[in-house]
């Protein structure tokens, strides 16, 4: 297995803990001074995809023949002539990067467009989401890419009333569609996700009943973090006990006196509160599709015109099912999350050494919806999760997972902008340093460095305030503009890789467009190797005459 580095010398960049393969460190803390690649990215936007120092220094890549097999053991491949999907200039060999199209679509009947092929994985009740939602909903919104509102939002939320089983106010939820629809100017979408208790306490009938027409919503058979449900940690037995009240797990068990006796001495400082188990009443594969055909209909009945579902990194028999029930149940789109990233409280040994890794999981997607696809079947329109954060990682997903895959799902990559927004705001703006859960009394030398101003420390201030107006830039959160030059970063970034392929459409990407570096990355996933691709054409020119 290949190392990933703490440091880039080259872009001036490091972790402040052990890097995962995204480049994020296992542990992201949202009071972080810097300086990792995606952090600085929110500053500096397009600028760190270069090296540092231009003009004073050279610069050799690293990661040329990484072993074992993850998205860092495929390649990109270029190509020196032609141009798929080509805008006029390219016929005068004029052609730029810049005029590549990053902008897709996905949905089955009513087409969902996005001004970029990324979204926000599912930020549900854990206690961070909620601290800086606002910032991450606001900046997708502005850079036109969709959000999930994940599991949990109602049940956990103290306003929230139930009447008759029902969930009948959710001011938490209300606060978040607000947060995006603020901003929502027709690209991307608010996605609401369903787990068991969301069913149970009729979250998708409150939302039929005010947002219908604004969002989409969601099933969740599971993440790639683990495989029992969505948790999350409460310091206050009050608030425990509202939990166990709600009908969740709370562990340890918040109404044994032996349990209140260890709390109140501090032998205990929390409570975990579990979700339940999916499908525990179900034994096999045609039991479970007549329940989410059932459940699906449901949702069509409530008057939801879009619909999707998102599983986790289980296996392959429910792999497949996943993709077989959304294509059949003409679902919108289908999020396929590997095994290892997780944005709450996911039992770290369980993270570690749970489910399928994402680059194996994601070919054997593509490999069974080819399946589906060649025996004439429509096939659902796909997003890849687990472990993107860098524009290159991003187009050997949809490479690797083309046709069928039109998005890529980030979750802690696109958190990061929210903490360090939020941070600085909280500096410039004392007023509003509670309001945006700021964690810093002064401007760290990382940032400072940039400038003393946000107009000076984000390179994306100015891009923002082109597309709001500079009255609304007055109540944007900071969060939001660290959004936007990440998300400039990456979609640079991306049209460079994509010029690079020649490849000028989102939709002209595809599989020869990648290759496996080493013999069992192609073995794994099916990938030609480095040096086979075009190989054949190779030797066709070296026989040919002079």
């Amino acid at each position: 297995m290949t190392t990933i580095p703490k440091s880039n010398d080259a872009l001036g960049i490091a972790n402040r803990g052990n890097p995962a393969e995204s480049g994020l460190c296992t542990l992201c803390q949202a009071d972080c001074a810097g300086r990792c690649e995606v952090w600085y990215s929110c500053l500096k936007g397009r600028e760190l995809l270069y090296p540092r120092d231009f003009g004073a220094t050279t610069s050799g890549a690293s990661n040329i023949a990484p072993e074992g097999v993850s998205y860092n053991s495929v390649r990109i491949m270029g190509y020196c002539y032609g141009a798929h999907d080509a805008p006029p200039s390219a016929e005068k060999g004029d052609a730029l990067f810049t005029e590549v199209s990053v902008e897709t679509s996905f949905g089955a009947t009513k087409k969902t467009v996005c001004k970029a092929p990324y979204m926000a994985g599912a930020l549900g009740s854990t206690f961070i989401a909620a601290k800086y939602w606002d910032a991450m909903a606001a900046g997708c919104a502005i850079c036109g890419i969709p959000i999930v509102i994940g599991e949990n939002v109602v049940g956990v939320d103290r306003k929230s009333e139930i009447k008759n089983g029902r969930i009948a106010v959710s001011p938490e939820m209300d606060r978040r569609l607000a947060s995006y629809l603020k901003y929502y100017d027709g690209n991307g979408v608010a996605i609401v996700q369903l787990n068991v208790e969301d069913a149970r306490n009729g979250v998708a009938e409150y939302i039929a009943e005010r947002y219908r027409d604004k969002v989409m919503i969601e099933l969740k058979w599971g993440q790639g973090a683990k495989n029992i449900g969505g948790e999350i940690q409460v310091k206050d037995i009050e608030y425990a006990d509202f939990l166990k009240g709600r009908g969740y797990l709370v562990d340890p068990d918040c109404s044994k006196p032996e349990v209140r006796e260890a709390f109140q001495n501090k032998a205990i400082h929390g409570f975990a509160r579990h979700s339940r188990l999916g499908y525990t009443n179900l034994n096999n594969w045609e039991e479970v599709r007549k329940d989410f055909l059932n459940n699906v209909k449901h949702l069509r009945e409530l008057g939801f015109e879009r619909v999707s579902l998102k599983t986790g990194a289980y296996g392959m028999e429910a792999l497949a099912m996943a993709i077989r029930l959304a294509s059949e149940a003409n679902l919108d789109l289908l999020t396929i999350d590997g095994a290892g990233g997780g944005t709450g409280m996911s039992p770290w040994d369980m993270m570690e050494h749970w489910g399928v890794p994402p680059v194996l999981l994601h070919a054997k997607a593509y490999e069974y919806a080819s399946i589906l696809a060649a025996s004439g079947q429509k096939v659902v329109d796909m997003s890849f999760a687990g472990g993107f954060a860098r524009s290159s990682a991003i187009f050997k997903g949809m490479a690797l997972g083309s046709p069928f895959v039109k998005l890529i799902c980030m979750g802690r990559a696109l958190m990061i902008p929210g903490f360090l927004g939020s941070n600085i705001e909280g500096v410039l703006k004392p007023a509003n340093k509670a309001k945006v859960n700021g964690n810093w009394d002064a401007l760290p030398k990382t940032v400072s460095d940039q400038g003393s101003r946000a107009e000076e420390i984000f390179a994306g201030w100015y891009d923002v305030q082109d597309k709001i107006g500079p009255e609304a830039m007055k109540d944007l959160p900071f969060g939001a503009v660290a959004m936007w030059g990440m998300i400039d970063k990456l979609t640079a970034g991306l049209q460079q890789l994509m010029a690079g392929a020649r490849k000028f459409t989102i939709g002209a990407i595809d599989r020869d467009d990648i290759a496996a570096c080493n013999r069992d990355t192609e073995r794994e996933t099916g990938l030609a190797f480095v040096t086979d691709i075009g190989d054949e054409k190779a030797r066709l020119i070296l026989k040919q005459k002079f």
